[in-house]
C-alpha cells in the first residue's frame, strides 16, 4: 500500500474542485445566467480557475512515470478540449447543447493549461538537475 503525500491530496482536491467549477460554469452559462451577467463575472470566475490550475501545477508532486502520465493526459485533454469546442458548437446548435459543452471545454482548458505547463517545467528542471 502506498502512502500519499499531503501535497498530492491537496492538489487532487483542488483539481476536483476546478473540474466541478468548470462544469458548473458551463451549466450556468448555458441555462441560468443571462449574457450580461456572464460578461460581468466571467473574468473573476476564470481567474479562479487559472489560480487553481497554477496551484495544482505547483502542489502536485509527480516524478518519473507519473510525471509522464500527467503530462500526456494533460496535453491530450487540452488538445481535445480545444478541438471539441469548435466541433461541438457547430454540430449541436439545433439541440441547444453547443454552448454548454463549449463553455465546459473552455473552462477545463483554463484549468489544465497552467497545471500542465508547470508540471512540464518542473519535469524539465528535474531532468537537467538544475
Amino acid at each position: 500500500m502506498s502512502i500519499r503525500s499531503h501535497e498530492n491530496v491537496v492538489a487532487a482536491w483542488l483539481f476536483l474542485i476546478g473540474v466541478v467549477l468548470a462544469v458548473i460554469i458551463g451549466f450556468a452559462t448555458a441555462f441560468f445566467i443571462p449574457i450580461t451577467k456572464i460578461a460581468t463575472y466571467s473574468a473573476p470566475i476564470y481567474a479562479i480557475l487559472l489560480i487553481l490550475g497554477i496551484i495544482v501545477g505547483i502542489k502536485v508532486n509527480v516524478s518519473g512515470k507519473d510525471s509522464q502520465t500527467f503530462l500526456v493526459s494533460g496535453a491530450v485533454l487540452v488538445i481535445v478540449s480545444r478541438f471539441g469546442m469548435e466541433s461541438v458548437s457547430g454540430s449541436l446548435i439545433g439541440i441547444g447543447m453547443g454552448d454548454l459543452i463549449s463553455t465546459i471545454f473552455g473552462a477545463l482548458i483554463v484549468l489544465f493549461v497552467p497545471a500542465t505547463i508547470i508540471v512540464a517545467l518542473k519535469t524539465l528542471f528535474s531532468i537537467t538537475n538544475v
